[in-house]
């Protein structure tokens, strides 16, 4: 007892301490940015890529003011293709100060679900140690609204994947994968006093189905004692969740015996799990089962609250592209609380969730000061200006008109930006493509609601339709769909130009039976729901077709997910594109395809 009043009070003291050391860099936050470039110039001063840009100036004899001034002045915004050649030296082993000053050991992959390629990103100790930080950070507001037992357990859908070396013997992975082996992320659990019920072997599998099903198990075995669950992204839990539907039986029989599916085939794995579930414990299969039986009759509604009845709430990213995935995380969770994990990048963390209270759809994150240095393109969405040549319509290809970059310090609220860093990492003047609107101010630091990446998704004349656009949209036809009592599996889009005129194409995946009227009327509702002004135009004039619903079998979506992961992506950053033209998408998409509808809409 003495011992775990003791574990609170040291768990209480190190959260006011770094809640604290938050709000003052908040409440002085212009002057930490100055401070954090100051720092990052200083720390890689002289390497190939700055030198290039601000010659031989000498930077420590400036005050912060001429300092800023003359960074942003003289190195030019950047996209990651601009510092690729730098980036790619440093993977074939060239050892010169390019970047950075330190020597760069370790080169993260972007997951690639957005551009369609993998991307590699300079990750270092800085990486590691700014992660434990915002963890804890997290944790800390999050334990002042929902206090959880220190020493409890989280049940966590985490993921490493394998990594590689690179030509020059850097070690390439994906950011998660170089954090769970970091001794940062020991450090985590024991600092924030949570541990996870997986231990490394399950994490570092490679094997996504076999790491989720040992994830399961274990989560069942110590089901009275976990505090909260989580993952990465939402995406990943909803995925652990529909396979427990399939896979409950299995998993109720290894536990009621003390054994392990033999379809866990990874040695090491299978002695970590059985090193654990080492005692047949018919007691607890029997209590799973009979509420697996009473869930499977009301369709997995409240599963989290009823497999795990001490969980306090669900954890994890939720924002952007996870937002199609709340509804089915809202059944399972029932009336546990969505908290939306914190906002970052491979390329660094931006923003800390200071309000665990708020709704996953009005999230926003509040920027952490000292952790790069950030500066705000300012964005303001074009009307289309279309004009006719020889009968066809034209546009400015661009998506938003830009504004003059600002410091944080000059950000205005109700404005939308993208955001550009620059990092301890290597990154200067970077285009993050991220298209984010600030809130509120938390302190003087901003608090960022994220909108959407900024790379338009959908078009096909004067159109423009991103990402958000097209999941209003498809909220819109599903609210028909489960109406129908169906539920909408995932989605995703396609812009076929290949016969004219070009129309939109959406892939649904359904759990249920619906009738063809109501799939027809989901079709021209969606049709009819896109607002953006150049779409409506083009449509009223037939200069873009109809737009198609395609609905697709089940497990379509699983072979992407598999397609992705045999092609190096992490499961624990999957994310269905949300639009793609990547062929071998498209053949699996089509071949896939079980049902057509064209719109009715515009007649």
């Amino acid at each position: 007892m003495e011992q775990e009043t003791e574990i609170i009070n040291h768990k209480h003291k190190a959260e006011t301490e770094i809640i604290r050391w938050f709000e003052e860099v908040a409440e002085d936050a212009d002057l930490v940015q100055q401070q954090t470039l100051r720092q990052i110039l200083e720390l890689n001063h002289g390497v190939e890529y700055l030198k290039k840009w601000l010659g031989d100036i000498k930077l420590q004899e400036m005050d912060e003011n001429a300092l800023e001034s003359i960074y942003t002045s003289l190195v030019p915004l950047v996209s990651h293709a601009d510092l690729e050649p730098y980036i790619q030296r440093i993977a074939d082993g060239d050892t010169a100060p390019l970047l950075t000053q330190h020597p760069i050991t370790n080169l993260s992959l972007s997951s690639g679900t957005t551009e369609g390629r993998q991307k590699f990103v300079p990750f270092t100790c800085h990486s590691s140690q700014t992660t434990l930080q915002i963890f804890k950070l997290a944790a800390a507001y999050r334990s002042s609204l929902y206090p959880i037992k220190g020493g409890g357990k989280i049940l966590e859908f985490i993921y490493s994947s394998k990594q590689y070396k690179t030509k020059g013997g850097l070690i390439a992975g994906t950011a998660t994968t170089h954090y769970y082996a970091s001794e940062e992320f020991k450090a985590k659990q024991q600092e924030t006093k949570s541990f996870t019920c997986s231990s490394e072997a399950v994490i570092s599998s490679g094997d996504y189905k076999q790491s989720t099903y040992c994830h399961l198990l274990l989560g069942l075995h110590f089901s009275q004692e976990v505090e909260f669950v989580t993952s990465t992204f939402a995406y990943s839990m909803v995925q652990a969740f529909r396979s427990f539907e399939e896979l409950w039986k299995e998993l109720c029989h290894d536990l009621r015996e003390g054994s392990l599916s033999s379809r866990i085939n990874i040695i090491k794995m299978r002695k970590a799990v059985l090193e654990i579930i080492n005692l047949p414990n018919p007691e607890l299969a029997s209590r799973i089962e009979s509420i697996c039986e009473e869930l499977e009759r009301e369709d997995w509604c409240c599963l989290i609250p009823k497999l795990w009845p001490n969980a306090k709430y669900v954890y994890s990213i939720m924002t952007g592209s996870m937002q199609p995935y709340l509804t089915k995380l809202r059944h399972y969770g029932g009336e546990l609380p969505l908290v939306s994990a914190d906002y970052g990048s491979t390329e660094s963390w931006i923003g800390v969730n200071v309000d665990p209270s708020s709704p996953p759809e009005n999230v926003t994150f509040a920027v952490i000061p000292t952790f790069s240095y950030f500066e705000f393109i300012p964005l303001y969405r074009q009307k289309s200006h279309y004009n006719y040549q020889n009968g066809n319509i034209n546009s400015a290809n661009d998506d938003f008109i830009e504004g003059d970059v600002v410091p944080l310090s000059q950000v205005k609220i109700g404005q939308q930006y993208e955001i550009v860093l620059t990092t301890f990492t290597g990154l200067y003047r970077y285009r993050l493509g991220d298209v984010v609107e600030v809130a509120s101010f938390y302190k003087k630091t901003p608090k960022l609601n994220f909108i959407c990446r900024r790379k338009l998704i959908l078009t096909v004349n004067i159109d423009k339709n991103t990402e958000k656009d097209l999941q209003l949209v498809v909220e819109r036809g599903s609210q028909i769909l489960s109406k129908a009592r169906a539920d909408l599996v995932d989605f995703t889009s396609h812009a076929n130009v290949t016969k004219q005129p070009g129309h939109y194409v959406i892939y649904w995946e359904i759990k249920g039976e619906v009738e063809e009227m109501v799939l027809g009327e989901c079709c021209r509702e969606m049709d009819a729901s896109f607002v953006d002004h150049g779409y409506v135009v083009s449509r009223k004039t037939n200069s873009i077709g109809p737009l198609e619903l395609c609905i697709v079998e089940r497990g379509t979506f699983k072979k992407i997910l598999e397609y992705f992961i045999g092609n190096g992506a992490a499961m624990s950053q999957f994310k269905t594109p949300r639009c793609t033209s990547n062929q071998v998408l498209l053949k699996i998409l089509n071949v896939c395809t079980i049902k057509r509808f064209h719109s009715t809409a515009y007649g």
